[in-house]
């Protein structure tokens, strides 16, 4: 039988060479079946808690708020782009959802941290960082954020071996500077 010579499935003539085609859209179908799945869309205001953990899964981690209020976040790191926090009232519904790893997020946390902001509260605020690292001579840590930037950037904040975050800035993620070997 020639490549091109068409082959009998189930009463339909297919030709022979058509079955990369098939292996193509099926893989192709799995892909846009995978985006649709983590494109979910954050829960609007008065969903209730079960239906927020039944699609959005198992949360990263879980902070209590003041009157009995929770906030579950939903980070994608390490390498992930995105954390979004969801907050829920005492009763379990949804208060506000907000994808925190942004500029604007970022300038209160400098803000905040003036003020003597806890690692509990830099938690609270932005979740957890995508990478720390010892802050070398300084003592203390370094954690990093990569966020949706088309810079290559990523935010880091330095805290103490105390837990008190002294100061945050923008850096250049190490995965964009890679050594050329042409230099």
């Amino acid at each position: 039988m020639s490549a091109t010579e068409p082959v009998l499935r189930r009463g339909v003539e297919v030709p022979s060479n058509a079955k990369g085609s098939y292996l193509r859209l099926s893989i192709c179908l799995a892909a846009a079946l995978l985006l649709a799945a983590c494109a979910t869309p954050p829960p609007g205001v008065g969903s209730v808690r079960d239906d927020v953990l039944r699609t959005w899964g198992r949360p990263t981690a879980r902070y209590a708020m003041p009157a009995g209020a929770e906030r579950l976040e939903y980070a994608s790191g390490p390498y992930g782009r995105t954390t979004w926090m969801i907050d829920l009232d005492a009763g379990g519904r949804v208060t506000q959802a907000r994808q925190v790893l942004n500029e604007a997020e970022f300038l209160q946390v400098q803000i905040r941290s003036a003020g003597g902001m806890t690692t509990d509260e830099l938690l609270r605020w932005i979740g957890s960082p995508g990478e720390v690292r010892s802050g070398g001579w300084q003592g203390g840590q370094v954690w990093s954020w990569r966020y949706p930037t088309n810079d290559c950037l990523w935010f880091q904040v330095s805290v103490t071996d105390s837990g008190t975050v002294t100061g945050g800035a923008y850096g250049i993620d190490p995965r964009c500077d890679t050594p050329n070997p042409r230099h």
